[in-house]
């Protein structure tokens, strides 16, 4: 798996975005189709439900699609004159298990038309205090959308329940779980650091792992994961390798919080601050983890 081979010159391709949609916030599609579209890509949001707010801020209504249009809704694009302008997918929340089985239908389909097609799952289920999807949900997700992703972006917790094991305490551990999980990427958000106060990205390869840590932000964290996957699948698109990748979408995401705590915001603002996702300053220590001795092959 090459994205990068994706970069170049005439038309970006385009990206479809399947998450959840808020009409407060940066949560979600917001935060993916940010990210993606402030680096030049066109993006195809599709919803898989329509939130307020994030529902952490209070009581939340719910709008699902009918789930007997939301296929149809995928084949329309699939069926589309313009399908061949796309050249990645990524997922984040499903609203069902139902949703995730068609989204793996249709991620299955769009690869039959465009083998080089990226695809980046984030298996939005869960954080530190368990599930907040379905476990039917979690489970449709492991079972017909991990399996075909080329990049994951899993938190810890995440990572523990996909794979069936115990959550990892240091990022020697997580990088062997990571390489349990199945795609030739692995991104683990909020992975362990080494240094006190900090925490980490993780980025597990077939043959290498490398950790960004920077300083934890007492700020809005909502939309976090979103915002990384959103930017990482960016810089891959446009030709970055996956270090660079991860050491600049870490960086922006330290920014993006800490500007957003230092206005006061409960939320993420990346739209008010597009150089940090562009051009990041923040610094952050990249360390390469090596596996255990009994890991090594």
């Amino acid at each position: 798996m090459k994205p990068e081979s994706l970069s170049g010159g005439g038309m970006p391709p385009a990206v479809i975005a399947i998450s959840s949609h808020v009409a407060r916030g940066a949560v979600g599609n917001r935060s993916i189709v940010n990210a993606l579209e402030t680096f030049g890509f066109p993006v195809w949001a599709v919803p898989t439900v329509l939130l307020p707010f994030h529902p952490g801020h209070g009581r939340a209504t719910r709008i699902e699609p009918d789930p007997a249009l939301f296929g149809p809704f995928l084949d329309d694009l699939l069926g589309s004159k313009w399908i061949g302008e796309t050249g990645a997918i990524i997922t984040g929340y499903m609203a069902n298990a139902t949703q995730a089985e068609k989204v793996g239908g249709f991620v299955a389909a769009a690869r039959k038309a465009n083998p080089r097609l990226v695809y980046l799952c984030d298996p939005v289920i869960g954080d530190t205090n368990g599930l907040y999807v379905g476990e039917s949900t979690a489970a449709a997700i492991r079972d017909h959308l991990l399996p075909q992703a080329d990049i994951a972006t899993p938190n810890l917790f995440e990572l523990a329940w996909l794979s069936g094991s115990e959550r990892p305490g240091d990022a020697v551990s997580a990088v062997e779980t990571a390489r349990t999980l199945g795609p030739s990427v692995v991104l683990v958000t909020s992975a362990p650091a080494y240094m006190r106060g900090n925490t980490a990205n993780l980025l597990v390869e077939r043959e290498s792992a490398t950790l960004a840590e920077h300083r934890i932000v007492n700020g809005p964290g909502n939309g976090s994961g979103d915002l990384v996957a959103g930017l990482f699948l960016a810089r891959l698109l446009s030709g970055s390798a996956p270090v660079e990748a991860l050491e600049k979408a870490s960086a922006s995401i330290f920014e993006i919080m800490s500007r957003a705590a230092r206005r006061g915001s409960d939320e993420l603002m990346p739209q008010a601050d597009p150089q940090s996702l562009l051009n990041p300053v923040a610094i952050v220590t990249l360390r390469a983890i090596a596996p255990t001795p009994a890991f090594r092959r």
